[in-house]
């Protein structure tokens, strides 16, 4: 009898924390998505196509996003980056006050240098919150750095320096885009 409580015991806690941990990854990553799960009120999405850069992997659009909850007047502002191809699809969202240092991430790895360390191979990573990640990779500390973009889980899509600086230009832009829209909503 013992033993079976304590088997009992196990089992419910071994479920207890299979499904708090199943929750936990499942939830919304971004302020703007949790935002938008709002219930009981009226939210309105936004979204405004800022550009594309055609990949080997498929197509990578950056889309502003504006989210507006109509009970209250709350806004909520972000950028969705999303992928479309014939193996991968994805749609990751940032939130707005992570822009400034995605931009300050894109900016270090699109200069990124052997220098970065000694070691003769090196990863270096920008993630956001929603698992959008950029990298830049070397092997050796001949040759060229190779940079990535990957959707949480799916495999990095490379990315040539011409592919690079134009993401990295529509990420500016979309910041300069939403910036303004907040700018042009204060006004009285």
């Amino acid at each position: 009898m013992r033993k079976f409580c304590v088997v009992l015991i196990v089992a419910c806690c071994s479920l207890a924390f299979t499904s708090r941990a199943q929750d936990t990854t499942n939830a919304p990553k971004t302020e703007i998505e949790n935002f938008e799960l709002q219930t009981g009120t009226v939210i309105v999405k936004g979204l405004g196509e800022i550009g594309s850069v055609t990949t080997s992997a498929g197509v990578i659009s950056v889309r502003c996003k504006e989210s507006i909850d109509e009970n209250s007047g709350r806004k909520e502002y972000g950028i969705g980056v999303a992928l479309a191809s014939n193996q991968l699809h994805g749609f990751l969202v940032v939130d707005y006050d992570e822009l400034d240092s995605l931009i300050r991430g894109l900016d270090f790895l699109g200069k990124i240098t052997f220098d970065a360390t000694t070691m003769p191979s090196f990863d270096a990573t920008f993630a956001t919150k929603s698992g959008l990640l950029i990298a830049a990779h070397s092997e050796q500390r001949q040759g060229a750095i190779q940079d990535f973009l990957q959707f949480a889980d799916t495999p990095r899509i490379p990315l040539t320096s011409v592919q690079f600086a134009q993401f990295q230009n529509l990420i500016t832009q979309a910041k300069a885009s939403l910036d303004a829209l907040k700018n042009k909503n204060s006004m009285p």
